[in-house]
């Protein structure tokens, strides 16, 4: 008897990004909906009813990190499979998603800004250090006072 997950009733790996998940999500809910389907009425709301509840775990990621710790997935220290580069999936159709990984989205304002203010004080204490050391070189090298030699 095989396990049924909510990564097996969307159909996805446990390591599926947010994109992937929506897409199996959005495929399945269309094949499975109850007013769309050829299937006996109470199996397609049935199935509908578990396509909704994997989605609004796996797609809240808070949810989706504690429904992994609980069935025992890590997302850290595995290897991710390639890219399946002859699929049709071409990128135009990653960047029309509402999901963006985080790192192909730009810095937002406050993020600059704190950047910004990250630099501006590393700047001024090395302007600082450099200040102080040459107003008391003394600090930096003190000078060695040898008695005199006989």
């Amino acid at each position: 008897m095989v396990l049924s997950t909510h990564y097996t009733r969307l159909g996805v790996h446990p390591l599926a990004s947010a994109l992937e998940i929506r897409r199996a999500y959005r495929e399945l809910s269309k094949r499975y909906h109850p007013d769309t389907t050829d299937l006996d009425p109470e199996v397609a709301t049935r199935r509908f009813h578990e396509l909704n509840e994997a989605y609004a775990v796996l797609s809240n990621p808070e949810r989706r990190g504690m429904y992994d710790r609980t069935m025992g997935y890590s997302r850290f220290y595995v290897v991710r499979p390639p890219v399946d580069l002859r699929s049709g999936n071409s990128p135009q159709d990653y960047r029309s998603s509402a999901y963006i990984d985080s790192r192909d989205r730009p810095l937002s304002s406050g993020e600059l800004f704190a950047l910004f203010i990250l630099g501006l004080t590393f700047m001024l204490c090395l302007g600082l250090a450099i200040a102080i050391a040459w107003l008391n070189p003394e600090l930096i090298a003190p000078t060695l006072s040898l008695p005199p030699s006989p």
